[in-house]
């Protein structure tokens, strides 16, 4: 059983650049599934990206898609997000989360196993 920890988050100005990171604690996403969610204030979970670690395949949300990057690195069994030209919309808390296989319905928080604590991204105007 793995266990997402993520790491990264800050206070960023408009335009900037953060990256995230989630590392497997207890086991190996290899096989796995990794998704980034977040949620702002008032607001429900929403997907952002994933990654499926054996084919390295990835996919996005319309509202990220050429901003946000998700990559992976098999060394180092982690898992990242970075995000470029933020905007004040992407403030919230991103939660990295995992399941084992191929999620048939990715951009479904349900259909994930193991979540991370989430970290906070906060962009000012």
């Amino acid at each position: 059983q793995v266990q997402p920890v993520e790491s990264g988050g800050g206070l960023v100005q408009a335009g900037g650049s953060l990256r995230l990171s989630c590392a497997a604690s207890g086991g190996t996403f290899s096989s796995y599934t990794v998704a980034w969610f977040r949620q702002a204030p008032g607001k429900e979970r929403e997907f952002v990206a994933a990654i499926i670690w054996s084919t390295t395949n990835t996919y996005y949300a319309d509202s990220v898609k050429g901003r946000f990057t998700i990559s992976r690195d098999n060394a180092k069994n982690t898992v990242y997000l970075q995000m470029n030209s933020l905007k004040p919309e992407d403030t919230a808390v991103y939660y990295c989360a995992a399941r084992a296989y191929i999620v048939p319905y990715y951009y479904q928080s349900g259909q994930y196993h193991y979540w991370g604590q989430g970290t906070q991204v906060t962009v000012s105007s």
